[in-house]
């Protein structure tokens, strides 16, 4: 089971996660973020994940496909902390899109 938290604050949006992110759990974060991720207009996104207990493959590329798309994640305990490290180092953001989005230098080809 997931249960997904919208708390809008004035810095930012925090969508927080309790449960596991497996299974038929990550499509239902995929439909809700989708149908809320336009309402939010540019303004900041957090990713709470400190209530998430395990995470499966699908879930981890979700998480990385939301980071892609410049929200900032949180997470407590060691397991969660090691897979936003691993998101972050795999799939670093690309996009600049609006107030709190991030940006990362573009990757250089060394050619012989």
């Amino acid at each position: 089971m997931l249960k997904i938290t919208l708390e809008p604050d004035v810095d930012e949006t925090r969508l927080k996660l309790e449960g596991d992110l497996a299974g038929p759990w990550v499509t239902e974060l995929e439909e809700y973020w989708r149908k809320t991720s336009p309402s939010l207009s540019g303004q900041p996104v957090c990713i709470d994940l400190t209530g998430v207990g395990r995470v499966d493959d699908a879930g981890r590329y979700l998480l990385a496909l939301i980071h892609d798309s410049g929200a900032r994640m949180v997470s407590a305990g060691v397991e969660m902390k090691a897979l936003l490290d691993s998101i972050a180092r795999d799939w670093p953001p690309r996009r600049m899109e609006g107030p709190g989005r991030v940006a990362s230098p573009a990757i250089r080809v060394r050619r012989r």
